[in-house]
Order: C-alpha cells, then sequence, then structure tokens
C-alpha cells in the first residue's frame, strides 16, 4: 500500500463503522453474484465474503482483533438471528408434531456421529487432545461450539474456524449429496442440512423452501442441545477412565 493509501487507511481505521459498513458491502456483493447465478453451491457468499475480507486484512495489515472492533455488531445479532428461527418453525408446527419420534431419533444419531468422526478420524491422524477438543463441536453453531470448548480446555478460535469451515463445505456439497440419495423430502433435507452445517446450512436450506429452513434451523438447535450434553460427558467419562 502506498504512503497516501496508508494515511487515509490509518484516518479510516478509527472509525468504527468502517468495518461494519465493509463487512456488509462485501457480503452483499457476494450474495448479488450468488443470485445471479442462480444460487449455485460453489458460489456460496459466506465462503467468498470470507475470502476477500481476509485479503483487505491481509492487504492493509489490519488486525484482526481491529476489524472486529468494529464488524462485533454483526456478531452480536447472530444470537436473535437465531431466536428467529422459531418463527418458521411454529409455521410448520403441525408436521413436526407427527414426526416427534423420527426427529428425536434421528437428532441423537446425527449429533453421535458427527463428534465421533470428527475425534475418530482426528485421533487417527495423530492429533493432540487440545486439537481433539476442539474439532469436535464441529457441527455446531459457532457460539455453543465455542462456549463448550473453552469450558473444557480447548481452542474457542480453532473451534470457530472449524465450525465455519464445516457450515461451507456442507452448504457448497449438502445438495448434491442429498440429490444423489434421491432425498426429496424438504424437510428431511432442511434437518440434514442443519444437522451437519448449522447456520451456515440453514441459510442455504431456506433457498430451497420455507419447510426445508424451519426443519434445518430445529436440527441446528437440538444438535447444539445434544452436543452440548454429550461431549462433556464424553471427555469426562474418557478422562476418568484414563487416569
Amino acid at each position: 500500500m502506498t504512503a497516501p493509501l496508508a494515511d487515509i487507511w490509518v484516518y479510516l481505521q478509527a472509525t468504527p463503522l468502517l468495518f461494519l459498513t465493509l463487512t456488509l458491502l462485501v457480503y452483499q456483493g457476494a450474495y448479488w453474484i450468488y443470485r445471479r447465478a442462480n444460487f449455485h453451491p460453489l458460489l456460496n457468499p459466506v465462503a467468498w465474503s470470507i475470502v476477500a475480507l481476509v485479503l483487505v486484512l491481509r492487504w492493509t495489515g489490519t488486525p484482526y482483533e481491529t476489524y472486529f472492533g468494529g464488524a462485533q455488531f454483526v456478531h452480536f445479532l447472530l444470537g436473535p438471528a437465531t431466536v428467529a428461527l422459531a418463527v418458521p418453525l411454529y409455521a410448520q408446527w403441525d408436521k413436526l408434531k407427527r414426526a416427534l419420534l423420527p426427529i428425536g431419533a434421528a437428532m441423537l444419531a446425527g449429533a453421535v456421529t458427527a463428534l465421533v468422526s470428527a475425534v475418530g478420524l482426528a485421533w487417527a491422524l495423530g492429533a493432540s487432545e487440545l486439537t481433539l477438543l476442539s474439532i469436535a463441536p464441529k457441527s455446531v453453531t459457532t457460539p455453543i461450539a465455542m462456549g463448550i470448548v473453552e469450558r473444557l480446555g480447548g481452542l474457542p478460535s480453532l473451534t470457530a474456524v472449524l465450525v465455519v469451515t464445516t457450515g461451507i463445505i456442507g452448504a457448497i456439497g449438502g445438495k448434491y449429496v442429498l440429490d444423489a440419495l434421491d432425498v426429496t423430502d424438504h424437510g428431511v433435507r432442511g434437518f440434514a442440512l442443519g444437522t451437519a452445517a448449522h447456520g451456515i446450512g440453514t441459510a442455504r436450506a431456506f433457498q430451497e423452501s420455507e419447510e426445508a429452513g424451519a426443519f434445518s434451523g430445529l436440527a441446528m438447535g437440538l444438535c447444539g442441545l445434544v452436543t452440548a450434553v454429550l461431549f462433556p460427558l464424553g471427555v469426562w467419562l474418557v478422562r476418568t477412565i484414563a487416569s
């Protein structure tokens, strides 16, 4: 960056709204391209927004802490946005009541599979205990996953990266997997995306239908609840047996 541009950037950095505005503009640009491409999964706006923002921060030499200080309002809205998923879910209440048993079984199977597969693969590749703790809740929405890992002694920053990566991969590849398995029911498709790819998968599910989005939001919440109970319990059992 040239000297005059560097001086301007230093001045702009002092404005708290700079990085909030930058984040919103980058996402809107990525979403515009995504929509123009008829919502092609490979052009997921979250993935490309992250790439664009990382390049900007690298080019300007801006520390992440400085960026987050301005963009943290977006992070704050994550909670209310998650709670708001209850609205479309209520619209599907009749169908939900008829499928309580299958939903419960699928949720338990999905949460356990996500935990065991992640930890098992990482352990087989020689990962340390710290990494195993950090990678286990990768399929849970970010606030829950980071909270669990922080209390168990893992690395919340690593967990956040893994959670976002999991969501992006699930949102991109989930459609192809479900199509290959000939899954056509919107509720089932949404539930699968929410279980495997949490919030990012839920956003993708809403693009298919409101029903898919509602069931995806339900799966995201239930998966977080089940993981928050099973994962600490599993860690306690392993540590007790090992000692």
